[in-house]
């Protein structure tokens, strides 16, 4: 059977019960704990054309209500709303939850798997259905303590809740919702959660000091007096410094002693819940059963308590551990003393559970103290309560053990000592409620205790002692004297006592009313006023259950009332008013009084005498009136009565209320509150009394009816609306203020609220507004010296705000603006609100988890601001346009759009869709609400050309394909409207590119921002940017900017992805190269151009890069003058002239070529800077450049250089970055680093890339695929200064400089055999491909690679091959020999012996002879001049001669076996060098393909023989060099000198003939024919 989804609703949901793979046709793939809706069920298989089917018992049913039928509707079961969210949370969590096993955060994963599935176990259970109220309400408060602590963990957002329920925030006041989530907020602040690990051994051996926490109860009975739910309280945990101070440690505490304790962490503490229950024993247990079934217990006071009830029996000793004073024992270190405490019976029985530490504990029957760490005098104060039977009382004592406890040896526990004492003397009497010094016995762990009678015979203290005048000397228990123990100890035992004195008071007062009538009065006040007092708090219920049950005064309530009228009248008149503000203290209990005294009297006379009471009711509130209205400015004494007054009137509302009408008493406590003066310049203390005044007001049952209300509600207002326009005591005004809207919100559920809200609209909304303002800029001052959030009474009265513009309709909206007497007014408020929305979105006025916060306010703005929208249109749009007020308008919708909340990409699939279904997606209201407002503007829209550029741009910028659409048709605009202008849109060009630059850069943006500007929309009225401006007589320029846009927003969203991620050096180098070069060649921005010069250096820094950075920071450098034109401040550089900035640009980049060992490239710049000191006659600074450039030639000459070598890279693929795919480059390695070390390195950097094993050009086929391919080789830079490399006597110091710098050509060669191989001479066919590179640039430059500009592919014949391969093994002998002979070179000379071996050896096997081939000069005819070339290069090869002589002068004499190798190797060299040159003259000059040549024999003869000549003079003259005494006898037949020399008589080659000899060997023939 399977099942079809759709989208029509049923009253019914599913879940998936097991996962489906949908294997079948048009099977919908499913996960488990996925909800699905019915749209039809049918035997067999079911088509869907909307989504698919699957098995129908693959699900399971459930019950669900549809709300919103629609497209939006929401869909929620019906089943317990914790379990729903605990399924929910727990769907969330399973991906988080893998997460952190990839991410390595393996402590957290096992954590939050305990807690998963302990909540899957407590949702078990509470979906059985079989537990009691009381066990659902537990189940609930451990699921959701488990559901916070796992979201508080994860990162994810506070939820508040209400009795275990999430809150839903449209059914609460937006204040009341604030104060929520700031007390869930504080507590997840200081949440201490007990680690559930198994580690440690499985129990302690004796307890040791940790942590102390302190509660103030009165602070807490302030806070939780007027609630009834559970309320949480948190405890910072302190720790004590000094360990011998612990017992003094909560002391220290609340006297707030901080060098005695350290403060704990920000997340470290302890949470307690609180519930006041009010009322006597048997009442508060009758009321609240549940509480007691959870095994509560009960705390009795300390000592007596202050209301004995009858059968209260009572016998509990309190026994205060105190200290100790201890000898060492002997022991190096003092000892780690646990004191043991018994109590035993006369008979010597251990009394069980007769010892209790602490309410709730079990009682046990021994104790054991906490072990301070090596102290001997340890003080513990440790309360321990004895609740023993009075009938085991006397004949008990207490035996305290002392035993040291080894840090070794947990398990070890040596005794050394006890002490004892009775609990009652032998007289009767207890022990008195004092300190006892007891004496402290020695003994061990082998001494019995089983008889008592040995000890109970000594005595036990000093008092004892002097009862025991005969002791015996020998005892078992020898006393130390030097030791002593003490303990104090305080009895509490009931004694049934109770005097009423009421009944006699008020008999007194009906017998004789005018005699006794004011003193009956004052000592009622007196004991009124006893119940204010902490220790007679708990009197109270006794009070009221006396009036309510006891009181039978029923004329008594007109003698309290003309006493209590006659107190106010004389208010104004008495200096001393002591006895006054008594009365006024007492105000609450004397109308109880006073109120059921009526009602005992209306009882017993069927109403009579109604009028006179409420006369008399009346004329007394004209009392509190007349002493409320006075001028206490004057007189201190008055203010206190004042305040006595306005502290206890709102207390006697609920006893009005049993008497008068609502409307009636509404109308007592108008008057009364608007009679207090309207000033708030009466004193700060006064001003605070008369504010908690009206917050109790607000708070009373009285303000929950809304006839009351409407009655109360414009002097409460007034009041608030004087203190905040004066900002005093803001923080109690919030408090009003949010619990006015919180019972506002209440009542709106229920009834009509509209005058009401109307009231406050009036009376706050303006001056809300200003006092936030106010506030926030106080914040942001304060925030930008100490770096705070904002203060807590910022969010109190944004809550506020918020509450009140929820509350607003359309008529309210509607009456607001309409309210305004000009557009003055208007602008200006539009102004304020605009202002206060844009900070709610800047500054952190609710953190980053208090989501449903940050959302319900954006709802609220968003709201708003479609209300404003029509208001702004309508009077700042045509004649009286207003920049200003429009400009705050768009700033606001760019913030609101932009906000980190409302990022739904950013947030996980549940809470994503959570936020849609509630609110949608704001960001897009918010996008069509500003582009309706745009297009409103008309002709004002060239005001805010260029100005709303980068904000508007930064909202294309949002990832939410709508938003884009919407947004993009308005840079059309800007465009047009500037052209329209101007005859060009150059302001919009410029500022869109340094906007797009900014943003991009700070992260924003996506892969779909590629090709915004250029696409056609997908959805929505608005056509794309591309197709507007084709539609334009400027589409030309338009469409080249927008060309230009999409080009660098390729290379942005590059460099983004670089500077974002965990990428290499190279590739944010090479990124930024590229961004760096579009913005100099191809839309020409300086700024930004000179931006990304620094941004480069600074990475080049960073990688150590020295030389690189040079060059970098030398491009903003040229472009800099040697002029005195002043520079503004840019960057990190100050306001300065042109020729200062470019100093410092020189001196610094000289620095960095120093650093990077490139000192030719520094040399220039010393020069360059000499120049200008010398022209201003700045001597000190030119010698001190002079210097430095000397310092350069030394470090040249010194220092020693690595040659790097070079490497081709090609990137391969769609998936490279833009700016390297399907590009090559020549990258210069580092120090050492070798092809196979490259390679690895651009693997690790390209991780995902395949590296190809060919050097040939790949296809299309891997360039247009979605992969990455590296091309990687090695190539031989082509040196630009070639002449510097052929002079002989340049150092090669010198020359190793410029092998390598300065290089722009590289060269790749790749052998191949052309045509048939010749087995017998490979060299015949063997060509050459070589592959040519040239750079965009030289190396070293701004970067350590440059992209390939060209490429030049050649095939070179064996013949041009052989002339290389020579030329290039001869220019190596060459400089190997200028080394060694000028001393370039020490020691070391065995890269002279590879060199001389490897030529020798090649020419003795056959190399040389090879080339030499006569016979390709007949198939070659053209390869004449290549031919003669190639034979000079092999005759120079005869430099071996010279190499050998130098090496014979230097080798090692272990390697003189290699060099005698040489020498006979050479030998065999020469002759067959010599044979085949013969029979290639001779032969050449029968040939006709040289006649050319043999026609003018003589004169080329002598040409080519003077040529010679020269050579073999500059070779004598080298040999000359070296001492021909030195040299081996086996070399001696090369210096033969021939007879036959023709230029043997010439007096200019006689002392060089021996020398020249070897020169004009080298062509025999040409020497001895001519």
């Amino acid at each position: 059977m399977f099942q079809k989804f759709s989208m029509v609703v049923l009253e019914k949901y599913r879940f998936l019960i097991c996962s489906f793979r949908g294997a079948v046709p048009q099977g919908l793939v499913l996960e488990l704990g996925e909800t699905v809706q019915i749209l039809e069920k049918c035997e067999g298989k079911c088509f869907s054309l909307l989504q698919g089917i699957f098995p129908a018992n693959y699900i399971h049913l459930k019950k669900a209500v549809v709300s919103n039928r629609g497209q939006y509707e929401t869909v929620v079961p019906l089943e317990d709303s914790v379990v729903t969210e605990v399924t929910a949370t727990l769907q969330e969590w399973a991906v988080l939850w893998k997460q952190l096993y990839v991410k390595h955060k393996v402590d957290l994963f096992y954590k939050l798997r305990h807690v998963m599935n302990e909540l899957i176990d407590l949702r078990r259970q509470l979906l059985s259905g079989h537990l009691t109220q009381d066990q659902v309400r537990e189940v609930k408060r451990h699921l959701t303590v488990r559901l916070d602590w796992g979201n508080e963990h994860l990162g994810l957002d506070l939820v508040p809740r209400k009795d275990f329920e999430v809150v839903d925030s449209d059914q609460i006041s937006v204040s009341d919702l604030y104060k929520m989530v700031r007390n869930l907020w504080e507590i997840s602040l200081s949440r201490m959660l007990l680690n559930d690990s198994k580690k440690g051994p499985p129990h302690l051996h004796y307890r040791r000091p940790y942590g102390c926490a302190v509660l103030s109860i009165m602070d807490v009975l302030q806070s939780i007096s007027e609630i009834k739910e559970e309320k949480d309280f948190v405890l910072k945990v302190y720790t004590c410094n000094n360990e011998n101070e612990w017992c003094q440690i909560h002391e220290n505490i609340i006297r707030k002693s901080s060098t005695k304790y350290t403060a704990p962490s920000s997340n470290y503490g302890l949470i307690i819940s609180l519930q006041l229950l009010r009322g006597d024993m048997e009442q508060v247990r009758r009321e609240n059963p549940m509480i007691f079934n959870r095994g509560v217990s009960v705390t009795r006071k300390l000592g007596f308590p202050d209301v004995i009830m009858p059968g209260d029996i009572r016998n509990d000793l309190y026994l205060t551990l105190e200290k100790g004073d201890f000898e060492r024992g002997g022991k190096s270190v003092q000892k780690n003393i646990e004191v043991t405490m018994y109590v035993l019976y006369a008979d010597g029985e251990i009394l069980k559970d007769c010892i209790s530490l602490g309410s709730g504990e079990p009682s046990r029957s021994a104790y054991h103290s906490f072990v301070l760490y090596h102290n001997n005098s340890p003080r513990w104060g440790e309360i321990i309560k004895l609740p023993i039977p009075i009938d085991r009382f006397r004949g008990s004592h207490l035996r305290f053990e002392f035993r040291h406890c080894s840090t070794k040896d947990k398990g070890e526990k040596k005794l050394f000592g006890f002490a004892f004492t009775p609990l009652m003397r032998d007289d009767g009497t207890t022990l008195s409620d004092d300190i006892h010094e007891l004496y402290v016995y020695k003994c061990d762990e082998n001494s019995t205790f089983n008889n008592h009678a040995l000890y109970l015979g000594l005595p036990c203290c000093k008092e004892d002692y002097n009862g025991c005048p005969n002791i015996p000397s020998s005892l078992i228990f020898q006393r130390s004297t030097k030791e002593s123990f003490s303990v104090s100890t305080q009895l509490s035992s009931t004694k049934l006592t109770q005097n009423d004195i009421l009944d006699t008071l008020f008999v007194v007062l009906d017998d004789n009313t005018e005699k006794y009538g004011l003193l009956v009065f004052q000592s009622l006040v007196f004991i009124i006023n006893l119940l204010r007092d902490s220790k007679y708090f708990h009197f109270r219920p006794v009070m009221d259950t006396y009036i309510q049950k006891h009181f039978a005064g029923a004329l008594a309530y007109k003698e309290l009332i003309r006493c209590l009228k006659w107190y106010m009248d004389r208010s104004a008149e008495l200096v001393r008013q002591d006895h006054i503000q008594e009365a006024m203290r007492a105000l609450e209990y004397l109308f109880k009084f006073i109120v059921q005294s009526r009602i005992l009297y209306s009882r017993a006379t069927c109403g009579m005498e109604e009028e006179q009471f409420r006369s008399s009711i009346q004329e007394l509130f004209q009392s509190i009136r007349f002493v409320l209205s006075l001028d206490s400015r004057s007189s201190e004494t008055l203010i206190f009565t004042q305040a006595a007054l306005l502290n206890s009137f709102p207390a006697i509302f609920d006893e009005l209320l049993q008497m008068f009408t609502v409307q009636e008493v509404a109308e007592f406590v108008r008057g009364t509150l608007g009679s207090m003066p309207s000033t708030v310049h009466i004193g700060q203390s006064m001003d605070v009394v008369k504010l908690q005044s009206i917050a109790r007001t607000v708070d009373s049952r009285l303000f929950s009816f809304s006839e009351s209300r409407r009655i109360l509600l414009p002097v409460v207002l007034h009041h608030i609306h004087l203190h905040l326009r004066q900002q005093k005591e803001l923080l109690i005004c919030s408090g009003i203020l949010s619990s006015i809207f919180s019972i506002i919100k209440t009542s709106s559920l229920e009834g009509d609220v509209v005058e009401e809200v109307e009231m406050m609209v009036e009376s706050l909304l303006d001056v809300l507004l200003q006092t936030l303002l106010t506030i926030m800029s106080k914040s942001q001052s304060q925030e930008a010296v100490r770096g705070q959030r904002c203060p807590q009474c910022t969010g109190e009265y944004v809550s506020c705000l918020l509450s009140l513009l929820r509350q607003m309709s359309d008529t309210h909206f509607q009456h607001l603006l309409d309210n305004f007497q000009s557009k003055d007014e208007l602008k200006e408020f539009l102004l304020k609100i605009f202002c206060v929305f844009r900070n709610l979105m800047k500054m952190s006025v609710f953190p980053r988890d208090w989501m449903v916060m940050r959302l319900l306010t954006s709802n609220i703005i968003v709201t708003t601001v479609q209300y404003l929208s029509s208001a702004l249109h309508k009077n700042f749009t045509e004649t009286d346009f207003d920049f200003k007020v429009w400009n705050s308008y768009f700033s606001l919708a760019v913030l609101f759009i932009n906000q980190p909340s409302l990022q739904l990409e950013n947030a996980t699939p549940a809470k994503r869709k959570k936020i849609l279904d509630k609110y949608g997606d704001m960001r897009v209201m918010m996008a069509y609400e500003l582009f309706s407002m745009w297009q409103n503007l008309g002709e004002h829209k060239i005001h805010f050309i260029p100005g709303m550029i980068g904000p508007f741009l930064g909202v294309t910028l949002v990832p939410q394909p709508e938003v884009r659409n919407i947004m993009i048709p308005i840079f059309h605009d800007m465009m047009d409207w500037e052209q329209r202008k101007n005859g060009n849109f150059k302001q919009v060009e410029a500022e869109l590119i340094d906007k797009l630059d900014s943003l991009v850069s700070e992260g924003k943006g996506d892969e779909n921002y590629r090709e915004l500007f250029s696409l056609t929309q997908l959805f929505g009225p608005y056509p794309s940017l591309l197709e507007k401006i084709e539609q334009e007589t400027w589409r030309e320029t338009g469409i080249s900017f927008v060309t230009s846009v999409t080009r660098l927003m390729e290379r942005l969203l590059d460099y983004r992805d670089c500077m974002k991620g965990d990428e290499t050096e190279n590739k944010k180098i090479g990124c930024t190269v590229n961004l760096m070069n579009f913005y100099k060649s191809e839309i020409n921005k300086e700024e930004m151009y000179i931006r990304y010069i620094h941004k480069l250096c600074d990475m080049h820094l960073q990688a150590e890069n020295y030389t690189e950075a040079a060059f970098t920071l030398l491009l903003y450098c040229e472009l800099l003058q040697w002029e005195d034109r002043p520079l503004r401040e840019f960057l990190h550089y100050p306001s300065q002239s042109e020729w200062q900035r470019k100093e410092g640009l020189c001196r610094k980049i000289i620095h960095y070529f120093n650093k990077g060992k490139s000192w030719e490239f520094g040399i220039p710049l010393c020069r360059e800077l000499a120049m200008q000191y010398e022209s201003l006659y700045d001597y000190q600074s030119l010698s001190w450049i002079r210097k430095m450039e000397a310092t350069y030639y030394d470090n040249i000459m010194e220092q020693q250089r690595l040659e790097p070598e070079f490497f081709r890279v090609g990137f391969y693929g769609r998936k490279f970055p833009f700016f390297l795919r399907n590009k090559e480059y020549v990258c210069r390695g580092h120090d050492y680093e070798r092809l196979e070390a490259f390679q690895q390195r651009m693997l690790s950097e390209f991780p995902q890339a395949i590296a190809m094993q060919h050097p040939n050009h790949p296809d299309d086929s891997i360039l247009q695929c979605d992969a990455q391919y590296l091309q990687i080789y090695a190539v031989t830079p082509i040196p630009d200064n070639i002449d510097v490399l052929q002079m002989d006597r340049v150092p090669d110091r010198i020359k190793s400089f410029y092998r390598v710098n300065n290089i722009r050509k590289f060269r790749y060669d790749r052998p191949f055999h052309k045509g048939p191989k010749d087995k017998d001479n490979e060299f015949k066919s063997l060509w050459i491909e070589r592959t040519t590179l040239t750079l965009t640039h030289s190396l070293p430059g701004i970067s350590r690679w440059f992209e390939v500009e060209r490429r030049e592919l050649v095939e070179v014949s064996p013949l041009e091959n052989a002339i290389q391969v020579v030329e290039n093994k001869n220019q190596e002998l060459r400089t190997l020999i200028s080394q060694y002979q000028h001393k370039q070179m020490h020691g070391n000379i065995n890269l002279l012996s590879m060199c001389l071996n490897g030529v020798i050896d090649a020419a003795v096997n056959g190399g040389i002879a090879r080339y030499q081939e006569v016979n390709y000069i007949t198939k070659h005819p053209g390869d004449a001049e290549k031919i003669t070339q190639l034979k000079e290069l092999m005759q120079e090869q005869v430099l071996l001669f010279l190499g050998l002589a130098v090496h014979e002068k230097f080798v090692h004499p272990e390697m003189r076996p290699l060099h005698k190798k040489l020498i006979d190797q050479f030998q065999m060299m020469r002759s067959s060098l010599y044979h085949v040159s013969c029979m290639y003259f001779l032969k050449a000059s029968n040939l006709k393909t040289f006649s050319p040549f043999l026609g003018v024999n003589a004169g080329m003869a002598r040409n080519y023989s003077i040529r010679i000549l020269k050579y073999s003079l500059s070779l004598s003259e080298q040999m000359q060099s070296i001492q021909v005494t030195g040299v081996s006898p086996n070399l001696l037949p090369i210096f033969r000198i021939s007879k036959r020399s023709l230029f043997s008589n010439s007096p200019v080659l006689s002392g060089k003939c021996r020398w020249l000899q070897f020169g004009l060997w080298c062509a025999p023939i040409f020497l001895q024919n001519s």
